[in-house]
């Protein structure tokens, strides 16, 4: 008994798989898969990252010693006091609104709790307390100014 051409064709349509590979270019998916009774179709591509990394320099002798009369440049003093960071990640106010008076100056004397800034994350104000009293010796954010966890945000002394 002969077999019909229809029955050792594909049991899918190769148009269905050019769509979902057309999915894929068009919204940066990697993976797309459809199934429908026993038919299950499955299309992926690979993302090549290129990510460029800089290399350390190979072992190189020690730095010579610059002569007496060139000066170098004098490393940043680290801060005195205490450093409040900021414990999440979010956008940084110094008022509770626009145009109102900051929470605190350098120079303000606060008491532990006090609100230092707010921190905005998803939406919700998250005020930043001094978790000691003190004077604010260096404020080392800006106002709308993005952070990340960790980031010092003030100095108390």
């Amino acid at each position: 008994m002969a077999s019909s051409p229809k029955a050792s064709a594909d049991p899918f349509d190769a148009r269905v798989v050019r769509k979902l590979a057309e999915i894929l270019t068009d919204t940066g998916l990697t993976e797309i898969e459809i199934e429908h009774n026993d038919l299950k179709i499955r299309v992926a591509r690979s993302v090549t990252v290129n990510a460029q990394v800089a290399a350390a320099p190979a072992y190189a002798p020690p730095p010579q010693a610059a002569p007496a009369a060139e000066a170098a440049p004098a490393a940043p003093a680290a801060p005195r006091g205490d450093t409040v960071n900021s414990p999440m990640v979010g956008t940084v106010y110094l008022q509770p609104q626009p145009g109102a008076d900051p929470f605190v100056r350098v120079g303000d004397t606060v008491q532990a709790g006090q609100t230092l800034m707010i921190v905005e994350a998803m939406k919700t104000m998250n005020p930043i307390p001094a978790p000691k009293a003190g004077k604010v010796v260096e404020i080392l954010v800006a106002d709308g100014q993005p952070v990340e966890f960790g980031e010092p945000l003030v100095v108390l002394e």
